[in-house]
């Protein structure tokens, strides 16, 4: 089974896109809620690179945010990723 954080806040639209695409498809995923912490949001600013949420890691491989993740779930990379 794949191993997917998801940097996030519970307030965030794409947030909530992104965890519906995870559950749609029937994933678990772990959950890191960067509100109010200015350590994590610290911690996913620098595996990230990016300052902006959700952010998404497949197995230790950085995604990127919600457009990202939606466009590797629509060309195929998000079924390579799970199965590294």
């Amino acid at each position: 089974m794949a191993e997917i954080v998801v940097y996030l806040n519970k307030a965030c639209p794409y947030c909530t896109r992104a965890k519906a695409l995870l559950e749609g498809r029937g994933l678990d995923y772990q959950v890191i809620d960067v509100s109010g912490s200015d350590t994590l949001w610290k911690e996913m600013e620098q595996r990230s690179r990016r300052h902006t949420i959700p952010q998404i890691f497949i197995n230790g491989v950085h995604v990127g945010g919600f457009d990202e993740l939606s466009a590797a779930a629509r060309n195929g990379k998000l079924d390579q990723l799970l199965n590294s």
